[in-house]
């Protein structure tokens, strides 16, 4: 709930953190030249999400598992976009435990305002992880050491939309049916019988061969947060 200017970086940051939730926003003003900014995590980031406060750009991501080099590939949360490459935007340098690069694109270092939303992943609270699809109704387990309560996904490897789904909506025997897509402005997806996404107690499955969650061989990473402590979590 504290505010407080880091140095670690080569640009001051304003950083409010919860390290024991894994959590911090950074805002920083951009210099426009290859920089790093001081993230107050605690640990080595496995999500950052950026928005230039006062200027139309997209939302951009990084990811731990978005490829087997993270720090030279990007996403955009506002479109279908498949991972992209480019050293612009990190530097193609990984985030540390202090801070995490950037580049000299614009959606993340013009001239301008940033905020920063960090995560990383926390035992029985959060998970920031990838799976490969089947292409199967019998789809991968996903195990993540808790009951999710809310699950992101994205196919990294194709220009589909990003999934939101989780345990208040809709559910059924466990498994949730209704979907959200954060980069359009649809209205909630209903479904009127069967479910996509099987939530269990230490992990969510996928039960469906629809191809934005489950496309053969295509690489897919997801961003989970709990229901509760995994000791406390009801068996499903």
């Amino acid at each position: 709930g504290t505010t407080s200017s880091n140095s670690d970086g080569s640009i001051t940051s304003t950083v409010q953190a919860n390290t024991d939730a894994g959590f911090s926003i950074v805002l920083y003003a951009g210099s426009e030249s290859n920089a790093t900014v001081g993230h107050g995590l605690g640990g080595v980031p496995d999500m950052l999400i950026w928005k230039k406060r006062n200027g139309v750009n997209d939302w951009i991501v990084y990811h731990s598992q978005n490829t087997s080099a993270p720090a030279t590939d990007h996403l955009h949360l506002n479109n279908t976009n498949a991972t992209g490459d480019a050293a612009t935007f990190f530097q193609d340098t990984l985030p540390t435990s202090t801070v995490f690069s950037i580049g000299t694109d614009d959606d993340v270092n013009d001239a301008k305002n940033y905020v920063v939303y960090c995560f990383r992943s926390i035992e029985g609270y959060s998970k920031f992880g990838a799976y490969v699809g089947n292409y199967n109704d019998d789809g991968p387990f996903v195990f993540t050491g808790f009951t999710p309560k809310f699950v992101l996904i994205k196919d990294i490897d194709q220009t589909y939309d990003w999934q939101i789904f989780d345990t208040v909506r809709s559910t059924i025997n466990g498994g949730t049916m209704n979907y959200l897509e954060p980069n359009t402005s649809d209205a909630e997806n209903v479904q009127t019988s069967g479910y996509k996404v099987d939530i269990l107690s230490n992990a969510f499955k996928i039960r469906t061969n629809w191809t934005r969650l489950n496309n053969t061989n295509n690489n897919f990473i997801y961003m989970a947060f709990a229901e509760q402590p995994f000791k406390y979590a009801n068996a499903r």
